[in-house]
């Protein structure tokens, strides 16, 4: 990922928070048969190796896992984006010498991919990412809800993932390369915006 250094993020605990938040996220790898990327919601286990390691689960009937990476896996994640209009800058009034442009979060996160079937491993994978996802609800679901004999058969069916990260680049594009004026005139348009993830941008942008 192309990153200038306006917009690097480099905090690893800032980098763990946005992969968090984007909470689904394009597991690509690159095989013999071409490119393959599945969207996957992956939960992050932060203490395993340097990096963290990432855990989650494809179909048994993708051929993704079935076919050997000829290099690194990446993961994907991406926070909040924005179409930024130049009208929203202060310095098209200025001198009109202004372009489009457009603002976004992202997290890659690179290391080799590992497939397994056993059943108590993917039982525990299945039953974090629950756990993680239902927290929050008034009356959260939980896997063991449901009669053990049909998870059981339902774990038959997938194939668990863990990703141990080996490097992690982010990217924070906030209109930090512009002026103050700019940014509070890009804060104020998408504030104003009838798209949830527009106005979520706006308290992102430095002003």
């Amino acid at each position: 990922m192309y990153v200038p250094p306006a917009f690097r993020v480099d905090d690893l605990a800032t980098l763990h928070g946005m992969m968090r938040e984007a909470r689904l996220a394009n597991f690509v790898t690159a095989t013999a048969q071409g490119l393959i990327a599945t969207p996957l919601p992956l939960f992050l286990a932060p203490g395993e190796g340097p990096f963290g390691t990432l855990y989650g689960h494809l179909a048994r009937a993708n051929p993704q896992w079935r076919l050997a990476p000829t290099g690194e896996a990446t993961a994907i994640f991406m926070g909040p984006d924005a179409y930024i209009t130049p009208t929203w800058y202060a310095a098209k009034q200025q001198h009109q010498k202004v372009v489009p442009t457009w603002n976004y979060l992202a997290v890659q996160a690179f290391g080799p991919a590992e497939f397994f079937e056993d059943a108590d491993r993917l039982l525990d994978v299945v039953t974090r990412l629950t756990d993680l996802h239902e927290h929050p609800r008034a009356e959260p679901w939980a896997v063991g809800d449901a009669p053990p004999a049909f998870i059981r058969a339902q774990l038959r069916g997938i194939v668990g993932l863990r990703l141990p990260i080996t490097r992690i680049e982010g990217k924070c594009k906030m209109s930090q390369n512009r002026s103050a004026d700019d940014r509070a005139g890009v804060a104020a348009g998408l504030a104003a915006s009838d798209r949830a993830s527009e106005r979520v941008a706006a308290a992102l942008i430095p002003i």
